[in-house]
């Protein structure tokens, strides 16, 4: 979070996903969950070492391409063109290992995934990259990363090709191209998930840690959104994956600098960039709750009802006055926020970020405001509204040039917090919860975009 001047605007935002420049997030390794219903021979990988990996890989790659053999005749009314340049393994471990197209030598490859458009092919590092991404994020991650790659193979047979986007820059900004390539990657995902797929089989749990992947490639927190190698936040890149998800290869394909929109931002001042974005515990709480209970004493008075502040109530241990609603609870009876601040609620601040805190107090701030106008507090249905309001009062911070506002990185936050815990959408007794973090997500998207409205409150 940071505190704005009156004399510095908001600027400009963008959009995001996969590319060379990854950045590593904390976090914990997971078990990499097998996704595959059968094997397919990586044999027509060219440098494959017929090994685990290229046969995920092959995997990906064979169905990736059946699903495009049905959808791109669908979406662009013309037959789908296999990649014709290959489709390259790289050891990057390997000093006299042969560079695939695009690159000089094989170690040009590492750590990285991409498509070359002059030569119509894929390359990806066997070595330093899918391994990676499977330890940690489990092998649904690598599907998404080669299922991306092959978006950029749809994108050169649409004429979005690299003389298009030199001839064009305003139109096919990188941060676009890579959207767009993400959008592609969520609706394959969407096929495979309605059992599709021949050889994949990918559930909303698997593909919650698989989305960890995107976050990971996200730009350097700061990054300029006019940056011509910018290709955006973790924010926005999952958000272009949940918008092919559930709209398709047709949403994809239409997705333009002018119908997108776009979060990611740079630095307004050298304090805000000195701290990374991010106010000390003890600071974000002081200035946090007022202003969530000045957002929700407005909104709660133009429904025509009575606010009244709930105190924040600070405890040693996890509160237990409602339920189990986590490190931040709303607590009917006493109409208070109690807020733990002597372990987990500042350990997630200092894992993931000030606005892991920010999130998890606006949900139980929501509650406060949706008993202030008589919602019911149990149920899903409650949990989903009080993390879509905790979006809607997002978006009023991330829009606000001056005061308390949103830093580069903070929605980013509020991803990581939400696909790895339920805190923010669990309802006021604790005993229901919104799942998966891929819902999760969404619901507060819907806040973020849309404000209010999309939260059942006017």
């Amino acid at each position: 979070m940071r505190l704005v001047s009156a004399r510095l605007v908001l600027l400009a935002a963008v959009l995001l996903t996969v590319g060379a420049c990854a950045q590593v997030i904390p976090g914990k390794p997971v078990a990499g969950e097998t996704v595959t219903k059968g094997k397919v021979d990586p044999g027509f990988i060219r440098g494959t070492d017929g090994g685990p990996i290229d046969q995920l890989a092959a995997t990906a790659i064979t169905d990736v391409d059946t699903f495009w053999q049905e959808a791109f005749p669908d979406t662009f009314d013309k037959p789908w063109e296999p990649i014709e340049g290959g489709i390259y393994s790289v050891d990057t471990s390997d000093a006299s290992a042969k560079p695939p197209p695009c690159t000089e030598k094989a170690s040009d490859v590492e750590g990285n995934a991409f498509y070359c458009p002059s030569a119509d092919a894929i390359a990806w590092d066997r070595a330093a990259l899918l391994p990676v991404l499977k330890d940690r994020f489990g092998d649904a991650a690598v599907v998404i990363v080669l299922a991306h790659e092959m978006g950029h193979a749809v994108q050169n047979r649409m004429g979005i090709t690299p003389e298009a986007e030199r001839r064009e820059p305003r139109r096919f900004p990188t941060i676009l191209t890579e959207a767009m390539a993400d959008c592609f990657a969520g609706a394959f995902i969407k096929w495979v998930n309605d059992g599709k797929s021949e050889h994949l089989d990918i559930g909303t749990d698997t593909l919650d840690s698989a989305l960890g992947a995107l976050v990971t490639f996200r730009d350097p927190v700061g990054t300029s959104a006019s940056d011509r190698s910018a290709h955006g936040n973790a924010f926005d890149r999952v958000s272009a994956f949940q918008d092919g998800y559930q709209q398709g290869t047709g949403f994809c394909a239409e997705m333009s600098i002018e119908n997108r929109v776009f979060t990611q931002q740079a630095f307004t001042s050298a304090d805000d960039r000195d701290r990374g974005g991010n106010l000390p515990f003890d600071e974000m709480l002081e200035n946090v709750t007022p202003d969530l209970n000045l957002y929700y004493k407005t909104l709660v008075e133009q429904s025509g009802k009575t606010w009244t502040e709930p105190k924040a109530t600070p405890t040693e241990e996890e509160p237990d006055c409602s339920g189990d609603q986590g490190p931040v609870a709303y607590c009917p009876a006493e109409k208070s926020v109690e807020i733990e601040v002597e372990a987990d609620l500042p350990e997630l601040h200092a894992e993931i970020g000030d606005y892991a805190t920010g999130v998890l107090l606006a949900s139980r701030y929501a509650m406060a405001a949706m008993a202030a106008v008589d919602v019911d507090l149990e149920g899903e249905e409650a949990a989903a509204g009080a993390l879509c309001l905790a979006g809607a009062y997002t978006r009023e911070v991330f829009t606000r040039q001056k005061g308390f506002g949103l830093s580069p990185g903070d929605l980013d936050e509020a991803v990581q917090v939400l696909l790895a815990y339920d805190y923010a959408a669990r309802d006021a007794t604790g005993s229901a919860a919104l799942e998966p973090g891929f819902k999760r997500v969404e619901v507060f998207r819907g806040g973020v975009f849309e404000g209010t409205k999309a939260c059942g409150l006017a």
